[in-house]
């Protein structure tokens, strides 16, 4: 494979070490979240808001990689409520160089479909499909019975709609035999006995990072969903400089740099102070800016102060 992906739940913490990672390893990293969606607005909180769709997006561009960042800032800080949810509010806000997928078992294609409402299945990947322009209907072959009865509706769902289907699987873990050590993970998380039979558990040991060869078996009769996690990546292209500071900037008079306007800053309020200076606090001050000046972080005194 020429290409992995990271699509936590809900965060992106991880995106930096992964990226790094796969670079180093020859592999192009794509960078996405499984955002959670409210299913009416993302700032109520009520019990009949608390199990929100999931909807996975991947940045295309750096465009989409900002875009990203804001979906999932703004799901913690204004949208969190059991989970950081986002809505179709935010998401039309914040979708330009992004890739949608439908998700999972728990996406909400998949819902509506296990409800019987195919008919809003249809109006809801219409809404994304027209949204994104790059929407494309999740199939995931796990052996799950909700994916088994969701699954052929989903494939005549995208037939009918022109929506290009694409073959995915929930991972979880790298290899099979890691089953058990992420059940360990699981309950310690959840604070949990292994013997708890109430306790929180994946459906099987199928969570894993599929082979190549897995994968066709799987979908030998959907070849067009494997060609399409090809294109996929290749519309993704993210790159990320660490060889500059990426520090917010806050407006400058005219004519003046950031370094110039902290230095007057700092000279004014010095004066204020100290009406009667030293040579040694003139020094002292003026060690400072240069060291300031020297590591380029004069915009982040600015935006403290």
């Amino acid at each position: 494979m020429a290409s992995i992906a990271i699509t936590d739940h809900g965060s992106m913490y991880g995106a930096i070490d992964f990226y790094t990672a796969a670079r180093t390893a020859g592999l192009k990293p794509i960078l996405g979240c499984e955002v959670y969606v409210a299913e009416s607005n993302r700032t109520i909180r009520d019990a009949s808001n608390r199990n929100p769709f999931h909807l996975t997006l991947l940045a295309k561009n750096t465009k989409g990689y900002h875009n990203l960042i804001q979906l999932v800032t703004r799901s913690h800080t204004e949208g969190f409520y059991y989970k950081p949810r986002v809505d179709r509010a935010l998401l039309q806000e914040h979708h330009d160089g992004l890739i949608a997928l439908s998700g999972c078992a728990s996406g909400e294609l998949v819902r509506l479909i296990l409800e019987g409402r195919v008919t809003d299945a249809e109006a809801a990947a219409l809404w994304y499909r027209d949204l994104f322009g790059d929407y494309y209907i999740e199939l995931q072959r796990h052996p799950i019975h909700d994916l088994e009865v969701a699954n052929p509706e989903l494939v005549a769902l995208g037939r009918r709609l022109g929506i290009p289907l694409v073959a995915t699987f929930d991972v979880h873990y790298v290899e099979q035999a890691d089953a058990e050590a992420h059940d360990l993970l699981l309950c310690v998380q959840t604070n949990a006995l292994v013997q708890d039979e109430k306790r929180l558990k994946m459906a099987g040991d199928f969570f894993y990072l599929r082979s190549p060869e897995e994968v066709a078996e799987l979908f030998q009769d959907l070849p067009e969903a494997i060609e399409n996690t090809v294109r996929i990546a290749e519309l993704c292209d993210v790159q990320l400089d660490f060889n500059k500071l990426h520090l917010p900037e806050v407006p400058l008079p005219e004519g003046r740099s950031a370094e110039e306007h902290l230095a007057f800053l700092c000279w004014d309020g010095f004066r204020q102070r100290f009406p009667y200076p030293t040579p040694e606090l003139e020094q002292r001050l003026q060690h400072e800016l240069d060291v300031i000046e020297r590591t380029q972080f004069a915009d982040y005194f600015l935006v403290v102060w």
